[in-house]
């Protein structure tokens, strides 16, 4: 079998909306030969479809003509603060805008599991499909499906075709490394999320990042799986590290485990080892020290999914709206090195940004 015949054999309307650089929904109103798409994007899509062999299905044909005024949403993964908190705040700018929501919860997110949710979601006429994934496999395993409706997805990395919303993970990560280093660190160690998370990979790169420009090393990180059980475990490995003097962690439950080791094993935080959490969970301000983290807007993600799913609803070349910027949340659990003072901050860490409202957003790079 020669490559274009295996092109043929799996291209779908996703794979035309990628080479083509536009939204599914844009596909398919081409193959619908529907108004309101400029010639020079239909010449595109008609070329993508040409060049891949694409013979559509008929979920692919379908648009969305029928008003049920109720979107489908699914969730992966299990009941995490972030996904929980953004899924409870979309359902209630949902409501906000008149649709009801039809939620398909699974802790796995193997595709035969997927298709089955959206088989059943489909079922129930629903305008749109929402996913607020745990895991970078399930955007990829819905985007193996023909959906036929407008698909939104909470994604930090992006995909092109795919319209997403989504939190700057990468921004507040460099913004906690940044308060670290403006405080005279130089050994900052990680304990990041499990790495088939698209938020873990990019807090990840954002510790990394933030370490190169200050011209520091990224010591090999540690990978935990957002429990505080996986910050107890690695923080018993971390207290015997005596270079570093602060941990930069990937979630504020993992952060409760690191102090709880940190505490075991003699050493004082922050006297002797800084911490950083994300997320802001209400627990964070009552840890033994009070946590400095990094804040997340679920509030304003839940109301930029439904904001960006309206748009998308009345016009198929809507632009994503730009990622909200995360902010820190400066408490107790970091301060200088021993036996040194803060460096000057020059960064963008300043008390002014510390207090910054969570919904300053930055557009997407």
């Amino acid at each position: 079998m020669t490559n274009e015949d295996d092109k043929a054999r799996v291209a779908n309307i996703f794979d035309v909306a990628r080479l083509a650089g536009v939204s599914h929904q844009t596909v398919s109103r081409v193959l619908n030969d529907l108004p309101n798409v400029r010639p020079a994007t239909r010449e595109r899509v008609e070329k993508a479809i040409k060049q891949l062999r694409y013979t559509p299905s008929q979920a692919a044909r379908a648009l969305v003509t029928r008003r049920s005024r109720t979107i489908g949403l699914i969730t992966t993964g299990g009941p995490d603060f972030g996904p929980s908190s953004t899924a409870l705040h979309f359902n209630d700018a949902a409501r906000d805008a008149r649709y009801a929501v039809s939620m398909a919860s699974m802790l796995d997110s193997d595709p035969a599991s997927l298709r089955a949710a959206v088989e059943l979601l489909l079922r129930q006429n629903v305008e749109a499909i929402v996913l607020i994934a745990a895991h970078a496999g399930a955007l990829e395993a819905i985007l193996s499906i023909e959906l036929g409706v407008p698909f939104i997805a909470v994604d930090a990395g992006g995909r092109p075709g795919v319209h997403s919303v989504a939190l700057d993970q990468y921004a507040g990560a460099r913004a906690a490394v940044d308060h670290l280093v403006g405080l005279g660190h130089r050994e900052i160690r990680h304990i990041s999320g499990p790495l088939d998370s698209t938020d873990a990979t990019e807090r990840l790169r954002g510790w990394r990042d933030s370490l190169a420009a200050a011209g520091l090393p990224a010591r090999e990180h540690l990978v935990g799986d957002w429990t505080p059980a996986s910050g107890y475990r690695h923080g018993l490995a971390l207290a015997a590290d005596r270079d570093m003097t602060a941990v930069f962690v990937g979630n504020d439950q993992m952060s409760l485990g690191l102090i709880h080791a940190l505490s075991s094993a003699g050493l004082s935080v922050p006297a002797d080892v800084s911490v950083i959490g994300f997320d802001d969970i209400p627990e964070a301000e009552h840890f033994a020290p009070p946590l400095t983290t990094i804040r997340q807007d679920f509030d304003g993600l839940g109301r930029d999914i439904m904001t960006e799913l309206l748009a998308v609803l009345r016009d198929e070349d809507a632009a994503d709206l730009p990622r909200i910027l995360p902010s820190l949340v400066v408490r107790e659990s970091a301060g200088p090195p021993r036996g040194r003072a803060a460096d000057p901050i020059d960064s963008d860490t300043t008390p002014e940004t510390a207090s910054a409202p969570a919904a300053a957003r930055q557009p997407l790079g």
